[in-house]
């Protein structure tokens, strides 16, 4: 725990150092304009068909319902092997650290962030800046896992991104000049702000990062144009929520399953943003690790922290919940991303949603409702459960939860250390998994780790680190750690694994010229073969990729991009597994790559 309490002190002050020390002309902030016109720019429209218009890149998940599925097949299995750079753009600076942006693009202009709160304009042709932001960041931030951005969001005339103090704002995506700016919450509590935003129905809806220090996740919805709160939900049961301003409803029903007052720092950090679908109108949102570790500390189920959570995006109500790990006690964190789709099972079709969880299960469920269809393992030698029942509710092993450090004996007030699989990590951390509707199958960059994890005692204190625990991260099979697996959603089933030497922490795009793109932190950008896994293509970058590629049409040609830049938890948290990453440089960058003209004119 003192490892983790250090570094969550020191990455804020090196996060002070270096935007105190590498401010340029560029980085200024823009004089405040109006806010963003009602006409041009990116429609609701556009939004809703992102998946459909290769065109252009307009939402996180190329869609709002993230399979990051792009019908693109001009690079195909044949093709991809001729892939080559078009232009690379440089972060610049100092700046360097983890650089886990997926890339928007619109009307020849490519929007990126990068690590420290900074957001480029690039022409998608030539690589050329057309304007960049720099957000002055204060003494005293407190990110958890890196200084990183995963992205922005765009609509009408504005683009929206998050900073790690925990403010949102809104430029002219033209100009880059600043149409508003809105405090999220206070950052020296120990809030923060990571995610893409998420546009629906005209708000921008964002969720707030902290689980490490006892805040309480949400999500609220602001006025796109305005930046003002329409309606805010709380994820943790005993917290009142808010609409047009006013107290609306509480979530749960206080000390239903929480203990004495936890509740009120219980965690649940809904840090990842959300996905949407606009035909049952539900957004879906993961919520993360209770507050604290310790889980001796709050018996019971501890709703909603560990939960995917379906909210009406109009109210804010929560239409129903699912919770993966409930009385999580390995820093299982629910909060991955709940990608719908249509299932073919028993000859109907279903509306499903699927999700890859920190705890190592792949879970299906009934999006319109929540109710438990499947899940199974998609990594190995699992410990902490030994299966997951017909409710969908673990299987516990009572014997590699971590022990009680209240019935410790001797000095060192320290429980019962356990190793459990998966590490707290996960299965599949933060990076993005991909569904592809030709295949069918869903593509997740998974890990195989676990830990050796231990509770002692902890109390909450406003803007410190509230876990309770210690642990160290350990591989379980010598020859890899990095597995991309192709799994089938209605059996199951792992189609086909590659694996990887060192942890993967990059996100996925899937293709209809029948590939799947993801990156490493060795540094290659590499296409497989959807059907069979084989490795088509690499490309190495100079640096570990840790993003989201994109892929979108232009001129005629199509394109794929990745932002590069080696950093986020793996070498902060990894412990023994951040050896396999040992003398990977740190970089900044942005890669375009197209097919040659001979080659895409045959």
């Amino acid at each position: 725990m003192r490892l983790r309490v250090q570094f969550l002190t020191a990455v804020g002050l090196a996060a002070l150092a270096a935007g105190a020390t590498s401010l340029s002309a560029m980085a200024k902030e823009p004089e405040k304009t109006a806010a963003a016109s009602s006409g041009g720019g990116v429609s609701e429209q556009d939004i809703l068909n992102d998946a459909k218009t290769p065109e252009d890149v307009v939402t996180y998940g190329l869609g709002p319902k993230a399979q990051r599925y792009s019908p693109l097949k001009a690079i195909d299995k044949e093709s991809v092997k001729s892939l080559v750079p078009a232009w690379s753009f440089s972060f610049g600076g100092e700046k360097q650290r983890g650089q886990e942006s997926q890339a928007l693009v619109k009307d020849g202009t490519l929007y990126v962030t990068g690590s420290y709160s900074r957001l480029y304009a690039i022409d998608s042709r030539t690589g050329e800046k057309k304007w960049e932001y720099n957000a002055r960041l204060p003494e005293g931030i407190l990110p958890c896992c890196d200084v990183v951005n995963r992205g922005a969001a765009l609509y009408k005339d504005n683009i929206y991104f998050g900073t790690l103090d925990a403010k949102l704002v809104a430029l002219n995506a033209k100009t880059g000049k600043v149409a508003w700016r809105k405090d999220i919450d206070d950052f020296k509590s120990g809030y923060s702000y990571t995610a893409a935003p998420m546009i629906v129905k005209g708000k921008i809806i964002t969720g707030v990062s902290g689980g490490e220090f006892g805040v309480v996740g949400r999500i609220e919805a602001r006025d796109a144009e305005t930046g003002e709160i329409v309606w805010k939900r709380p994820v943790i049961e005993g917290h009142m929520g808010e609409l047009n301003g006013k107290p609306s409803t509480m979530t749960g029903k206080t000390n239903e399953t929480w203990p004495g007052d936890m509740w009120k720092f219980g965690g649940g950090a809904t840090w990842l943003g959300g996905t949407y679908d606009p035909e049952l109108n539900m957004i879906y949102v993961g919520t993360g690790n209770p507050g604290p570790w310790n889980s001796w500390l709050r018996p019971g189920d501890n709703k909603w922290s560990a939960s995917r959570l379906a909210i009406n995006p109009d109210n804010g109500e929560i239409v129903w919940g699912f919770q993966t790990t409930p009385h999580d006690g390995w820093d299982f964190d629910g909060v991955n991303e709940f990608v719908p789709f249509d299932m073919q099972k028993d000859g109907k079709t279903v509306k499903a949603g699927a999700t890859a969880d920190r705890n190592g299960f792949f879970y299906v469920l009934d999006r319109t409702n929540g109710k438990f269809i499947s899940a199974t393992p998609f990594v190995n030698k699992i410990n902490w459960a030994s299966g997951i029942d017909k409710d969908g509710r673990p299987i516990y092993n009572p014997e590699n939860r971590p022990g009680d450090p209240s019935q410790a004996t001797g000095e060192e007030k320290k429980g019962k250390s356990v190793f459990a699989v998966p590490g707290f990590l996960g299965g599949k951390n933060w990076n993005p998994i991909g569904y592809s509707p030709d295949t069918k199958l869903f593509y997740i960059p998974s890990n195989e780790w676990g830990m050796d994890i231990w509770n002692e005692p902890v109390n909450y204190k406003k803007g410190a680190a509230y876990l309770g625990a210690g642990f160290t991260i350990k591989p379980t099979f010598e020859d890899h750690i990095g597995s991309l697996k192709a799994i089938d959603p209605a059996t199951g089933k792992i189609a086909w694994e590659y694996k990887n030497k060192a942890p993967l922490w990059a996100g996925i795009l899937t293709t209809g010229g029948g590939l799947v793109f993801t990156g490493t932190p060795e540094g290659f950008l590499k296409a497989f073969d959807a059907k069979t896994g084989e490795e088509l293509w690499k490309f190495q970058v100079g640096t570990g990729v840790v993003s989201s590629p994109i892929t979108w049409e232009q001129d005629g040609e199509q394109w794929v991009g990745v932002t590069a830049g080696w950093g986020g938890a793996v070498p902060l948290w990894g412990g023994e597994v951040a050896k396999t990453t040992a003398g990977i440089n740190q970089g900044g960058s942005f890669w375009a790559f197209k097919l040659p003209k001979k080659v895409a004119s045959r």
